[in-house]
């Protein structure tokens, strides 16, 4: 079933936590837009990350949101980091249709000297290494895994380069995040993080249009035009660029305004959003299946005052157990 578009004005803004599809017929261009608020700040706020942790993990989470609610079938979606800064990891996944969970692991010593020394960027606090994009559709088939290098260079470019190389298709991506401070309905003092993110990509009807230049910044070769850069992809990619990063997380900027500021001229069309929600997929039942298959000795290490208590890392959430409980049965 085909979704329905509308224009704006025809419908209640998608609001907060809503993924907003659209398509710009005069641009031959389509994507996704939105603006995380308390489905983001719940995540972030459970972990208590230091706010350089917080603003990296929020930039990683709208990337896996807006590439993850792509997916057309059940499955989920990952994408993970590993480098040698003092943000090490960072893991985010969307379990298709609408669960978001995520979580940072940093050194505090290393990210202590990076922030009296000023060095809070993305891009030096992950460090080189890698960012891996891992699509699985469950038990029945093989995971799909992009990697590309984390090379002192924005998720955004990184993401970039990742389309190019995995799609081929001219994609441009991105991503804010904002640490607000204001007054909650009471007039007391709150603390609230927010982040925002598009992804714009160009799909004309004829192939041979969707040139753009290599991983090396020359000519490509993805298409066979003597040509550089298609007109309408070059326009489009021009209007993403112009965006500030305050428009994509200003709450009084809703995501169908900002559609609008960038493309009105043009003809933009936006579709049912998708709401996306704070949800984990750790379980007891879960948690007790691994801890089964472990020795009886392993069993014995784990052990602390009598039980074993195994922390999730994405939601917290502590499961505790007696050792008999995980014993086989006779």
């Amino acid at each position: 079933m085909a979704e329905a578009a509308a224009a704006l004005g025809q419908f209640d803004f998608a609001g907060d936590d809503h993924v907003v599809p659209f398509q710009v017929e005069g641009l031959d261009v389509r994507g996704r837009a939105v603006q995380l608020g308390p489905m983001l700040d719940a995540i972030l706020e459970r972990h208590h990350y230091p706010a350089p942790v917080a603003r990296l993990l929020a930039e990683v989470v709208v990337l896996t949101v807006l590439l993850g609610t792509s997916l057309k079938f059940d499955g989920k979606f990952t994408v993970q980091t590993k480098g040698d800064g003092p943000v090490d990891l960072l893991v985010a996944d969307f379990s298709t249709p609408e669960n978001v969970r995520a979580y940072a692991r940093f050194d505090q010593a290393l990210l202590n000297t990076a922030i009296e020394s000023g060095e809070t960027e993305p891009e030096q606090l992950l460090g080189k290494g890698i960012l891996a994009f891992t699509i699985d559709q469950g038990k029945f088939s093989q995971p799909y895994q992009g990697i590309v290098a984390l090379d002192g260079t924005t998720l955004e470019d990184i993401a970039g380069v990742y389309f190019r190389q995995s799609e081929q298709i001219p994609t441009r991506v991105r991503l804010a995040a904002a640490e607000l401070f204001d007054r909650d309905d009471a007039g007391k003092p709150r603390h609230r993080w927010r982040a925002g993110g598009l992804v714009a990509q160009f799909l004309p009807e004829a192939p041979e249009r969707m040139r753009q230049p290599d991983l090396h910044g020359g000519d490509g070769d993805t298409g066979s035009s003597p040509h550089g850069e298609d007109d309408a992809w070059a326009e489009a990619r021009s209007l993403v660029e112009t965006i500030d990063a305050d428009e994509l997380t200003d709450p009084l900027v809703g995501t169908e305004r900002l559609l609008f500021r960038l493309f009105h001229e043009r003809g933009v069309r936006v579709y049912e959003p998708r709401a996306v929600f704070d949800r984990c997929s750790c379980s007891r039942d879960k948690i007790k299946g691994v801890l089964k298959g472990f020795s009886a000795e392993e069993i014995e290490a784990s052990q602390e005052n009598g039980e074993i208590a195994v922390t999730c890392e994405f939601c917290s959430t502590t499961y505790h157990f007696e050792p008999a409980e995980l014993q086989p049965a006779e």
